[in-house]
C-alpha cells in the first residue's frame, strides 16, 4: 500500500468523484505511478463554501495527507478549489501541484462560430480567474458562462447508481446553447471534472452537436511532464481511494471504484 516514504505517490484530490475522470487519464500517461485518490465528500459541494473558509479547510486537510503519504506530486482535480487554494498550497508545501482551470484557451482556438460556452459550477463562474482567462484568450469570442447548480450532484449520483434525471440535466445545460445572427454555439467547455462523467447524457440532451472540451487529458500531460522531469517511474502498487466521509459511500459507488481499479482505504481526516 502506498505510504509516506515508500512508493512514490501521485495524489489526486477533488471534492467528490469528478477527479476520477482525471485519474483515468493520469493512469494512461503514467502507468507505473502509485495513485492515491482523495475525495473530500464530507465537504461536498465546494461551491457552497465561502472562499476563505474553503482555502483554510483544504490546506488543513493537506497537512494530514502530506504527513501520511509524502506525495511527490499533487493534482487538484477541481476547478473551484484550484482557483482558490493552489497559491496557498504551493506556499505551504515543497511539492509540485497541478491545478485545473477552465479550458477557455483551447476553446477559443477551436471554435468556428465564435460562440463558446463555459459550463461550470456557480463558484467557478464567479471567480475573477475565469474572467481573466476570457479577457486574455477569448476576447474575440462571445463567451457564455453557465453556472450549473446541479450537474455535479447528478454526476455523483450517477456513479453511485442513481439514474440521471434528464429533465433536470436539459434545464441545466440549456443556457449554454446560444443562437445569434445565424451562428450557434459550437464549443462547450466542461469546467468541472464531474461533468465528463455525464458525457453520454450531455450529448443526448444537447439541442445540436457541439465539441465538449474535457480538460482531463491536458491535466494528465502536465502531470506526466512534471513526474518525468523529476522522478524515475515508480514501482507498481495498489492504487487507493480515500473519502473524508466514508459513511456516505454507497455500495454502488464502491462497485464503481473497483471498476477504476481503486481500493478504498481508511478515511482521510476531514478538517474544519
Amino acid at each position: 500500500m502506498p505510504a509516506g516514504g515508500g512508493d512514490r505517490v501521485l495524489l489526486i484530490f477533488d471534492s467528490g468523484v469528478g477527479g476520477l475522470t482525471v485519474l483515468s487519464e493520469i493512469r494512461r500517461a503514467l502507468p507505473g505511478a502509485c495513485l492515491v485518490y482523495v475525495a473530500d465528500n464530507a465537504a461536498f459541494p465546494y461551491g457552497a463554501w465561502e472562499a476563505e473558509a474553503l482555502g483554510d479547510h483544504v490546506v488543513a486537510l493537506f497537512e494530514g495527507l502530506m504527513a501520511r503519504f509524502s506525495p511527490q506530486l499533487c493534482v487538484v482535480a477541481c476547478n473551484t478549489a484550484s482557483t482558490l487554494v493552489l497559491a496557498p498550497l504551493r506556499a505551504r508545501f515543497a511539492v509540485s501541484f497541478v491545478g485545473t482551470v477552465p479550458a477557455i484557451k483551447p476553446a477559443a482556438e477551436r471554435t468556428g462560430t465564435g460562440l463558446v460556452s463555459v459550463l461550470a459550477t456557480p463558484a467557478t463562474v464567479k471567480r475573477d480567474y475565469t474572467q481573466a482567462l476570457i479577457r486574455k484568450y477569448a476576447y474575440h469570442c462571445r463567451v457564455t458562462l453557465v453556472g450549473a447548480e446541479r450537474l455535479a450532484s447528478l454526476a455523483e449520483a450517477k456513479l453511485a447508481g442513481t439514474p440521471v434525471d434528464m429533465t433536470v440535466l436539459r434545464a441545466e445545460i440549456a443556457p449554454a446553447f446560444v443562437e445569434d445572427a445565424g451562428r450557434r454555439t459550437d464549443t462547450v467547455v466542461l469546467a468541472c471534472t464531474h461533468y465528463p462523467l455525464l458525457i453520454d447524457e450531455l450529448r443526448a440532451a444537447a439541442p445540436w452537436s457541439v465539441a465538449w472540451l474535457n480538460p482531463a487529458e491536458a491535466i494528465a500531460r502536465r502531470a506526466a511532464r512534471l513526474w518525468q522531469a523529476n522522478l524515475p517511474p515508480a514501482a507498481a502498487g495498489a492504487d487507493l481511494a480515500l473519502f473524508t466521509a466514508p459513511e456516505k459511500v454507497s455500495a454502488a459507488l464502491r462497485v464503481a471504484l473497483a471498476a477504476y481499479d481503486l481500493k478504498e482505504s481508511a478515511p482521510a481526516p476531514a478538517k474544519d
